[in-house]
């Protein structure tokens, strides 16, 4: 058999391949009867070589080839075109005991000639992992909270939504880490999603800015206690306060050269989400009022690196300047 995976969910399709493997059995002859090859520098004779070799003390072994489908595809010499005919060639007769996987991190248009063939024979399949969305997304963190062990509140389901998006890596991290945290006591709530995600922490500084831009510096002391108060140490909130107005300079500055906050996200390799947000954010101030946010930023910095202020009093203090900047 072989085996089409292709498509960016690419933690879906390692879950898949490590199911594959578990069903192996024992981990030594499992070992043994696996090998993964990079499609960059693979060659036929080597694919050839892995895929005829009789498994150790196994009914089967596994090839694992990585980018290899979506590199000939694009035909790029002679050579490849060659090696494209010939591995459809060749999989139309692989052994019997050969699994040979080929992982693509794109999904493969069905014109290509594997795909093609792997739609019309016995011994061919394609699956594509396509990056769950929307109500897909909020599904894929209750069968993960699920598998943890753990209920989850639909507000949670939300928010680790919203604050994480769909990096699947990231949430399934956040999912073991709130299951340990309730550990089996109660439902995951919205307060944990809060308290424990990175992300949801940087929401709170996400409306500690809008409260500033709308020159509301009590709301914006607020939240900056509740943080406090949630154990965050101020240096923290010091970084997070700052690479949230780095970013709103940047935006503000592409602003007027690039036509969507999707484009702007691509030139600074963020994701799109919090961009979309920034760039509102951005509305609430001028280039000439981020800058002297800015030069207050690292002048509070330099206070407490050099002990002249303590750190917390010395952000309550920098949040009063800067939701008076004019």
């Amino acid at each position: 058999m072989f085996y089409i995976f292709d498509g960016a969910d690419a933690f879906s399709q390692s879950e898949q391949i490590a199911s594959l493997m578990e069903s192996m059995g024992d981990p030594t002859t499992r070992d043994l009867n696996t090998i993964t090859l990079d499609g960059r520098t693979t060659t036929l004779n080597e694919i050839r070589h892995h895929c005829d070799t009789m498994p150790f003390l196994s009914d089967r072994r596994l090839v694992l080839v990585r980018g290899l489908l979506e590199r000939l595809y694009q035909k790029s010499s002679r050579a490849d075109s060659q090696f494209l005919e010939e591995l459809v060639d060749y999989l139309a007769n692989l052994p019997d005991t050969a699994r040979l996987f080929f992982l693509e991190s794109k999904t493969l248009p069905k014109r290509h000639p594997v795909v093609k063939l792997a739609r019309s024979s016995e011994v061919g399949h394609v699956k594509t992992f396509e990056v769950p969305r929307g109500s897909q997304l909020a599904r894929w963190v209750r069968t993960k909270a699920k598998q943890a062990n753990a209920e989850i509140e639909p507000r949670a389901v939300q928010s680790l939504c919203t604050f994480v998006g769909s990096d699947l890596y990231q949430l399934g991290h956040e999912i073991e880490k709130l299951a340990a945290y309730t550990d089996g006591q109660r439902a995951i709530n919205v307060q944990d999603v809060q308290l424990l995600t990175p992300h949801a922490r940087q929401a709170s500084i996400f409306d500690m800015v809008d409260a500033l831009g709308q020159r509301n510096g009590k709301t914006a002391s607020r939240i900056y206690h509740t943080l406090l108060d949630a154990g965050e140490h101020p240096l923290a909130i010091m970084g997070m306060i700052t690479r949230q107005f780095r970013l709103l300079i940047q935006v503000k500055e592409l602003a007027p050269k690039l036509s969507t906050h999707q484009a702007i996200a691509r030139e600074l390799h963020q994701n799109p989400y919090p961009i979309k947000k920034i760039l509102v954010q951005s509305k609430n101030f001028s280039l000439p009022q981020l800058s002297q946010v800015y030069h207050k930023l690292l002048d509070t910095d330099v206070e407490i690196k050099t002990g002249r202020i303590e750190p917390a009093l010395a952000l309550d203090i920098l949040i009063a300047g800067i939701s008076r900047v004019a």
